[in-house]
């Protein structure tokens, strides 16, 4: 199906109203497990070649054992 057998006009236009109530809604199994990263730190695990994610737990796993250690 093409964009132009698809009829659009009665669809309303967004507008900054739209925006301005509009809401981001996560599920809350996702919700807790998210983290806020400056957009240079995301950007330096992304160019590193590997999932970011999965780098980001090993560094984060690392960082737990090694104050783990220090503490014994």
């Amino acid at each position: 199906m093409s964009d132009d057998t698809i009829d659009y006009s009665d669809i309303p236009p967004l507008t900054d109203e739209f925006f301005d109530r509009a809401m981001l809604r996560i599920p809350a199994s996702q919700a807790q497990n998210l983290v806020h990263l400056d957009p240079d730190v995301m950007k330096w695990f992304q160019s590193q070649g590997v999932q970011p994610t999965e780098m980001i737990n090993a560094v984060l796993r690392r960082h737990i054992e090694n104050n783990t250690q220090q503490s014994a």
